[in-house]
């Protein structure tokens, strides 16, 4: 009656072709974000130099940086 085709043909090859382009699409996405997110912080960042850009920029007075300075050591 409508060409009386068995099975789905090239419209199943194509469905599971996009299932597969749109999962690796979602995994990629995922850890693309997840990299650009950690690029901003620096976990191994020394005390001292975060004391030095604060009171370069400041956000401390320089009583505040001199004892944080000798705290540091």
């Amino acid at each position: 009656m409508w060409h009386e085709h068995d099975g789905m043909g090239w419209y199943m090859l194509f469905g599971g072709l996009w299932m597969l382009i749109f999962w690796v699409g979602i995994v990629w996405l995922v850890v693309w974000g997840a990299a650009r997110g950690d690029r901003g912080r620096s976990h191994d960042e020394a005390p001292m130099e975060i004391a030095r850009r604060r009171y370069a920029k400041g956000e401390i007075t320089k009583e505040q940086f001199d004892q944080l300075r000798h705290d540091l050591g």
